[in-house]
């Protein structure tokens, strides 16, 4: 069974970065889409960021101009750059593949962003 393994999440200070990974832990013959959600206590998960085949990319107003979605050349793992990141960034953190069987999803990275 395929599993998403994430990495690179933390505590931070306001206005500094992180870098989210998430990667396949065998071959899902290149994501159709990948995607990057969060989710805070009592609160439904939200999209983040998406990136959809070819570089079409999608991003949260809350977000726009400060995340980067990205990907490799195998479309087996997906990143995502935080940069001044902010209070209310702090939640967990999902990936999400869409393969050719399904849905996946990632087991959570909890981000903290607090001074």
């Amino acid at each position: 069974q395929v599993q998403l393994v994430e990495s690179g999440g933390g505590l931070v200070q306001p206005g500094e970065s992180l870098r989210l990974s998430c990667t396949a832990s065998a071959n899902i013959f290149a994501a159709k889409a990948m995607a990057w959600y969060r989710q805070t206590p009592g609160n439904e998960r939200e999209l983040v960021a998406a990136l959809a085949s070819g570089a079409n990319t999608r991003y949260a107003d809350s977000v726009r101009g400060r995340f980067t979605i990205s990907t490799n050349k195998a479309r087996d793992t997906v990143y995502l750059q935080m940069n001044s990141l902010k209070p209310e960034d702090t939640a967990v953190y999902y990936c999400n593949f869409r393969v050719a069987w399904g849905d996946l999803w990632g087991q959570g990275t909890q981000v903290t962003v607090s001074s």
